[in-house]
């Protein structure tokens, strides 16, 4: 894989300073690199340079750590040059948590995917001028805000034309993040491939599954084969990297200026209105208010049988609450009932979780009585978030 230069910059200020700050996952000291100065707008997305740990009582771990402290202040006055795939920012990966610390200059965000992807172009509408950190997986970016090392996470729950990421969902339950906030985003998809490529050239595309979907009638038309990967930004990270000639991505504008492709087609997605709602999440909740609309998202499991499930949606019906969302995903591991009618005894149904948002905020007294009513008789109730409702122009 070629590999582009690297510019020294000229002159740049930076400020070092060492910081000691006690683990929360253990009773020794931690100390970790903070360095502020001025950057390229694009180098304000690496991801995080450095965690010393130790014991600093001992002068070889002492020793250690100093030269640790040297190799990142002498590799860091660079710039990377924009078009060069291999010297952007590299997602986190969950062995690389640990090794993570914040420096407190700006609110760190976690997106899902690399740079160019559209969950970091979510991450900056929801928090301007943030500082944007990819991760690898969505599982990776829940631990990076419950460990402290981000303090929020801009994740995708559902797409106009592709349906509910059901993976989010899973994690939302599994982890004990709160849903401050939502954004939607207008997604618009791109062929992209190299420079001197094409769209007769092209056999197959990749990209994510979700865009994949959304460019059927498309990618069909054009008779190419479909191959999935993780994101959109990293299939053209992919494609640019190996430098391809039989394979083009779906992804951004943004990724094919990042990664130096060219845009074969533009708004390819089958369908003009597509648009993806991402959540933003934090470690506490917000303090939900009644001077602007809000919405409520809540997850229960009811017990088994008719009319249960009729029960739980007209506690908001009889109070004039708007659903907008309900999605219904299976309790894992939990079986409930066993077949009597010869079957050898496998499980007739199953026992699944009910996720629904509604339009009112839980400083609202009908939203109160409503979920006291269902507590009634659901078999678990969590509130996931009260949040304002994202109104803006998409």
């Amino acid at each position: 894989m070629a590999v582009s230069s690297i510019a020294r910059s000229p002159v740049i200020p930076i400020a070092r300073h060492i910081i000691c700050r006690p683990s929360p996952s253990d009773h020794l000291s931690k100390t970790s690199v903070t360095i502020h100065g001025h950057y390229p707008k694009r180098c304000r997305h690496v991801p995080l340079l450095a965690s010393l740990h130790g014991d600093t009582t001992r002068n070889n771990d002492r020793n250690a750590q100093a030269l640790e402290l040297q190799r990142v202040l002498d590799d860091f006055p660079y710039d990377v040059i924009p078009n060069d795939p291999t010297m952007l920012p590299t997602p986190l990966s969950s062995t690389q948590l640990s090794n993570s610390v914040s420096d407190g200059s700006r609110i760190r965000v976690a997106y899902q995917g690399v740079p160019g992807a559209y969950s970091e172009s979510a991450a900056e509408k929801a928090y301007p001028n943030c500082e944007a950190v990819p991760c690898e997986q969505f599982d990776t970016a829940f631990e990076a805000v419950e460990k402290w090392l981000v303090d929020r996470a801009v994740l995708p729950i559902e797409n106009s034309l592709g349906g509910s990421i059901h993976r989010n969902y899973d994690l939302l339950l599994r982890h004990r993040l709160h849903i401050v906030g939502e954004v939607k985003f207008a997604v618009r998809h791109c062929l992209l491939a190299n420079h001197g490529v094409e769209v007769e050239d092209l056999k197959r595309v990749l990209s994510h599954p979700q865009a994949l979907s959304q460019c059927e009638d498309t990618l069909s038309r054009l008779g190419l084969v479909k191959e999935a990967v993780d994101d959109t930004a990293g299939a053209a990270k992919h494609i640019a990297s190996y430098k391809l000639k039989d394979a083009g991505a779906v992804a951004s504008t943004t990724a094919a200026m990042i990664y130096g492709l060219n845009i074969l087609a533009q708004d390819i997605q089958d369908d003009s209105d597509n648009v993806t709602r991402f959540l933003m999440l934090a470690r506490e909740p917000i303090i939900p208010g009644i001077d602007r609309p809000f919405k409520t998202s809540i997850v229960f499991s009811l017990e088994e049988g008719p009319g249960v499930l009729f029960k739980a949606l007209a506690v908001f019906a009889l109070r004039q609450i708007n659903l907008t969302k309900i999605e219904s995903r299976p309790l894992r591991k939990q079986l409930l009932g066993a077949s009597d009618d010869g079957t050898n005894g496998y499980p007739k149904y199953f026992d699944y979780l009910f996720y629904v948002d509604f339009e009112a905020s839980m400083a609202d007294e009908k939203a109160q009585n409503a979920l006291r009513h269902l507590k009634e008789f659901a078999t678990y109730l969590r509130v996931l978030g009260s949040y304002p409702v994202d109104t803006s122009m998409i």
